[in-house]
């Protein structure tokens, strides 16, 4: 009888230890359903669920990556135009003194 209350209890905090992850992940996977385009799979069985799961997380994955590869490409463009300002801002300046 004992052992089987321990075996219980063992396998009781098994699950808690699993189910503890979980409100961490629901919101990400909340917003991977409508914007990852989870809700439709093509694929076949438990394997293709998995698969579509892990590719929808990697699509999810890419496009956080380009989002923030395309805010680094604005800020490095608004950094060159305003160096070229600058600089011809300079070029200017001087072309004033020189011939005066």
């Amino acid at each position: 009888m004992y052992d089987e209350c321990q075996q219980r209890q063992g396998a009781l905090n098994a699950g808690q230890a699993e189910t503890a992850d979980r409100p961490q992940q629901q919101p990400t996977i909340g917003h991977i359903k409508p914007d990852g385009l989870l809700g439709k799979n093509w694929l076949k069985g438990a394997d293709g669920d998995a698969l579509h799961a892990l590719l929808c997380g990697a699509g999810h994955n890419l496009r956080m990556i380009l989002r923030h590869l395309r805010a680094l490409c604005l800020a490095l463009v608004a950094w060159l135009i305003f160096v070229a300002r600058n600089v011809l801002a300079s070029d200017s300046l001087s072309a004033r003194g020189a011939g005066g």
